[in-house]
């Protein structure tokens, strides 16, 4: 047995496997979303579950050059685990992509990132992002961020899965867990 795993619990790093695309994206994102819930089952670690869900994210979604989380501490947003590049380390509420979906509370959809009034080039290769703001007990705990390389990357069906992941990922936080 591996130390600190659980007899009869699933656990994430022992031969999981990240799904192959089907060519249906909302099929691919109903997949993804039902290995994220696996993968984070039974673990109420907040830093635990964004590290795995980053890496599956990354690995399983084509087109993509940085997916993460941002934790709000006080008045801003500091990173958290992620799969990509180094990022910028604290972005405030209400500036740059992350920071408006986090005061705005509402999924950013940005098609090019350098038409966006006050975007935060934390990698000159991102041409589009989408952030998904994390909500728990009415208070913002964070974001969901993913950028891409290619212009217009992200759609709506990329919206609802995301979000959808974001669900599963406050699903599991500890009771009161509210960073």
């Amino acid at each position: 047995m591996v130390v600190g795993c659980v007899p009869g619990i699933y656990h994430p790093g022992m031969s999981f496997t990240v799904a192959e695309p089907t060519g249906d994206r909302v099929e691919d994102y109903r997949r993804l979303v039902a290995q994220a819930a696996a993968l984070i089952e039974g673990e109420p670690d907040r830093v635990a579950n964004a590290a795995n869900l980053s890496a599956l994210i990354y690995q399983s979604l084509p087109e993509v050059n940085w997916a993460g989380f941002y934790f709000a501490v006080g008045d801003e947003l500091v990173v958290g685990p992620f799969q990509g590049k180094p990022a910028c380390v604290r972005i405030a509420f209400g500036k740059g992509v992350c920071g408006t979906a986090a005061a705005t509370r509402t999924t950013q959809l940005v098609p090019d990132v350098h038409a966006f009034p006050g975007h935060i080039a934390c990698d000159a290769d991102s041409r589009s992002e989408i952030v998904v703001p994390l909500v728990r007990d009415d208070t913002v705990i964070g974001v969901l961020d993913l950028d891409s390389p290619r212009p217009g990357r992200f759609d709506t069906v990329d919206r609802d899965g995301l979000e959808a992941v974001a669900r599963v990922f406050l699903d599991a936080l500890s009771p009161g867990d509210a960073l």
